[in-house]
């Protein structure tokens, strides 16, 4: 009998023993959800910097991008299942997470006093703070093969005749001009998107009157104007553009297979990553609008990072929050990921080294010939776009069947974030 129980309490200690053990272990690790898409180097260095100085490690748990990624983030919020801290979208997405309910507070840390304004205000809701940079500010432009170009003796286009007149050209002599990734689908949006600054200047108080209901896509000839360029570029295709994924139109437009794709410009790191003795054969063009005068560049602020207010880790999520929004975090993100934009630092400058189409950005920024998307001025952005640029792409829907349809998702969404005017 003393036996036995000498033998039970063995075990009792060894469990015990071995449950704290796993509680300790559970405490030095955070858990980030990123879409499998993003390009991590950069924080990737930053998390193992962060390891060494706190013990704590990171591990990463990829989702899919577009829809499909939305859904799993707000399915994970709202049933609990939620990492330690999460990257998604600022703007319009981000406030229909429900930011309120599920999201630390970061307001009144001392590191936002880093960042600048115009970041702070697309991740914030109700006057509170929820979210630090993920990288660097984006264009929604036009890259191209440069080396194309100059065989071809083509001008960079300012006007969206231009832009036709190039692809023309280009498939004159035998070479795709237009690269579509349909197979994943939220690639098809930058046509639209894109267009936001020829869209404002055309219309200023687009953003207010699209936002209050009184305005909508189908019957505002500005905005359709960009459902009408998404058309436009469909005789320019690859052939294969619905089976085509973001890595492969990558590699058609880096090798000289296509020659223009529409995306946002985080494809550079992308590209310099994958083809890094390439990466200055690649450059970049706001979406032409039809001023000769006026071409300008639509930009996105960065992707924000977020954290799980009910994280069971909420100390060491706070800590590496800390340390992102550093500028000891942003020097070492810096010199693992070269920057693919303006950073969005306050007294932060881009370094010498930068790729050739960082450059062609930061001439529209010098100019100030650049506008945020309409995502950044609006909270309303239907779910379904993606789908229906799909359907305007391939030329199962006009132009203006997919304006209407559109019309009738931002309904719905703007019912269901309790927008008045709805």
């Amino acid at each position: 009998m003393k036996k036995i129980m000498l033998v039970l309490m063995i075990l009792i200690l060894v469990s015990s023993m071995a449950f704290a053990g796993g509680q300790r272990n559970r405490n030095n690790v955070l858990t980030f959800l990123v879409a499998r898409d993003d390009d991590l180097r950069g924080l990737e260095a930053v998390f193992k910097a962060f390891e060494q100085r706190t013990g704590v490690r990171v591990e990463i748990d990829l989702r899919p991008g577009g829809t499909e990624g939305d859904n799993i983030v707000r399915t994970r919020l709202a049933t609990g299942t939620m990492t330690d801290f999460f990257a998604y979208n600022t703007g319009s997405l981000f406030h229909a997470l429900n930011p309120d309910q599920y999201l630390l507070d970061l307001t009144n840390e001392s590191y936002m006093a880093n960042i600048t304004d115009d970041f702070k205000t697309v991740v914030t809701s109700n006057n509170r703070i929820y979210g630090i940079p993920f990288g660097f500010s984006m264009g929604g432009a036009v890259l191209y093969n440069k080396r194309i170009y100059r065989e071809l003796g083509l001008q960079v286009p300012r006007t969206w005749a231009e832009f036709i007149s190039n692809n023309q050209r280009i498939q004159a002599a035998g070479k795709t001009a237009v690269i579509a990734a349909l197979r994943d689908t939220w690639t098809s949006q930058l046509y639209l998107l894109g267009d936001n600054y020829n869209v404002l200047k055309a219309m200023p108080n687009w953003p207010v009157e699209y936002t209050a209901g009184r305005a909508k896509v189908a019957t505002t000839p500005a905005a359709l104007r960009g459902f009408e360029k998404t058309a436009d570029v469909r005789p320019f295709l690859n052939a294969d553009a619905l089976a085509t994924t973001f890595d492969q139109a990558l590699r058609m437009l880096v090798m000289g297979e296509g020659a223009h794709w529409a995306i946002l410009s985080f494809a550079l790191s992308n590209i310099a990553a994958d083809y890094p003795d390439r990466i200055d054969d690649i450059g970049v063009f706001g979406i032409p609008g039809d001023n000769q005068n006026d071409h300008g560049l639509t930009v996105w602020t960065p992707g924000g990072i977020y954290f799980n207010k009910n994280s069971r880790n909420l100390d060491a999520a706070k800590q590496l929050a800390a340390f992102l929004a550093s500028h000891e975090g942003l020097r070492i993100f810096s010199e693992a990921q070269t920057p693919d934009g303006p950073i969005p630092f306050k007294g932060a400058s881009l370094p010498s080294r930068v790729y050739a189409g960082v450059r062609d950005m930061q001439t529209y920024f010098d100019q100030g010939r650049t506008h945020l998307a309409l995502e950044f001025e609006s909270p309303i952005k239907g779910p379904n776009l993606e789908q229906f640029l799909v359907e305007v792409m391939l030329g199962r829907m006009t132009p203006l069947q997919a304006a209407a349809a559109y019309d009738e998702d931002v309904r719905r969404q703007a019912i269901q974030l309790g927008i008045s005017g709805w």
